[in-house]
């Protein structure tokens, strides 16, 4: 496919884009927010419903198996019926699982809540980020994308904030840290409302019309349909779920569900039981579970600050590669010294949230650059659930790996984890840096 020599990919950045970019981040906001949030939530809600260490994993793990099905099932149902609608219900039911989950008053109901809340954020990642991907200019869109899961990391971190502001407000704490995350849900419902349905996905089910209404609404009058770079043959097959499965994307959905899920396991299990890892590494009261919990949390975002100018300036494959390395050495460390002290063990889990931060919000940018927009949402739900499996188990075993191997053992665990991420980008991980978003999906130069 030819460009045009007029081509949305090389528009200029309107105040548009940063609209776009800032309402799609409000999810992957909400993600780091409520996953982390309820960590220290069960610092008052394990003693406060005497929740047994197999309790305390499977709340931690509910959310993430919510991620699991929310992404599987909405990522399909947004390349069906598009990207506007679920752009805003499910932020909607987001805010509603999130006040049930603070007015439950058994361990079984806050399971429930937290696993339909899980199913709101998994489908989150590939409605907003699909929706953003599809009208971002190339050599702006590795670093906008990022900025989105960056997100992540600052919700994360302003969990452990309010955690640490709330931390006196006695045994029932855990219920306004629980019901927190519906505020920021409505008030990112409200800023989405009017946003567009994506041109490049109105092309894909032939509405031309509405399509090129779009792009000249979005990029002005002298932009026409064909500017986008995409056309749709009448007589070529649908694209279906099973399509991301299927010669020539079967190579790019592994790799993608690879190393999306290497990356999350050691992240989600330090995020989820921060408090418990520190205090297995010997660090007592408050100020050092809560404090220490915060600083790492902001690590994972100062680690995305270079990651973002480092995208577009070494591409997503050395990035990647770069931060996998960083991980496993830094993790291994504790296995050479079996003795070292809190400080050591602390130093090594902070500069392994740097490293991981600096590259984890490729699982946002590669997934949407690898796949046509007929599965795009489809491509990024798949990625956001496989990764969750892993995730998931790893957040219901973290508890039992700190019991039985200690702070040493769960961090050697966690080297294990990224090694396989190491090799699985050497092998699989193409570069699409500075490529339309047309090209990337092209058999040749993705493949």
């Amino acid at each position: 496919m030819s460009m045009t020599a007029r081509s949305v990919d090389d528009a200029p950045l309107t105040a548009f884009h940063y609209k776009l970019t800032l309402f799609s981040s409000g999810g992957p906001f909400l993600d780091g927010y409520a996953l982390s949030i309820v960590g220290i939530a069960l610092i008052t809600l394990q003693p406060g419903l005497n929740m047994s260490p197999a309790e305390v994993g499977l709340l931690g793990a509910a959310s993430l198996i919510g991620i699991f099905a929310g992404g599987a099932v909405f990522g399909w149902v947004t390349d069906k019926i598009g990207r506007k609608k679920m752009y805003v219900i499910d932020l909607l039911a987001l805010a509603v699982f999130s006040l049930l989950s603070g007015l439950s008053t058994e361990v079984w109901q806050i399971v429930l809540w937290r696993f339909l809340l899980g199913a709101a954020i998994g489908a989150d990642y590939p409605i907003a980020t699909s929706l953003l991907a599809e009208y971002l200019p190339r050599r702006h869109r590795g670093r906008f994308l990022g900025f989105t899961f960056v997100m992540w990391a600052i919700g994360a971190a302003f969990a452990f904030f309010v955690a640490f502001l709330l931390r006196d407000i006695g045994p029932d704490a855990w219920r306004y840290l629980l019901i927190s995350p519906a505020l920021f849900a409505i008030i990112t419902l409200l800023f989405r409302l009017g946003s567009p349905e994506s041109a490049r996905w109105l092309l894909s089910q032939g509405r031309n019309d509405e399509a090129r209404a779009v792009v000249k609404k979005v990029y002005g009058e002298q932009y026409e349909l064909e500017d986008l770079g995409e056309t749709v043959e009448d007589d070529a097959p649908r694209a279906n779920f099973l399509t991301v499965f299927r010669h020539p994307y079967l190579k790019r959905t592994v790799f993608v569900a690879v190393f999306w899920t290497m990356q999350v396991i050691p992240m989600f299990a330090v995020y989820t039981f921060a408090p418990e890892l520190l205090a297995s590494f010997g660090m007592t009261g408050d100020a050092n579970l809560y404090g220490g919990s915060l600083i790492i949390s902001a690590l994972f975002v100062v680690g995305g600050i270079p990651g973002l100018w480092l995208v577009e300036k070494i591409g997503r494959r050395k990035l990647l590669l770069y931060s996998f390395l960083l991980a496993t050495v830094v993790l291994a460390i504790p296995i050479f010294i079996p003795a070292a002290g809190s400080v050591t063990l602390f130093v090594m889990l902070a500069i392994f949230a740097i490293a991981s931060g600096s590259a984890n919000f490729l699982q946002i940018v590669y997934p949407n650059e690898l796949f046509p927009t007929e599965v795009r949402a489809t491509a990024v739900g798949i990625g956001t659930s496989v990764s969750r499996i892993g995730s998931a188990v790893s957040t219901y075993l973290m508890p039992l790996a700190i019991i039985n191997f200690g702070a040493s053992g769960s961090l050697a665990i966690g080297a294990g984890i990224s090694l396989i991420g190491l090799i699985a980008t050497i092998i699989l991980a193409p570069e699409t840096a500075n490529r339309s978003l047309s090209s990337t999906a092209t058999h040749e130069s993705a493949a």
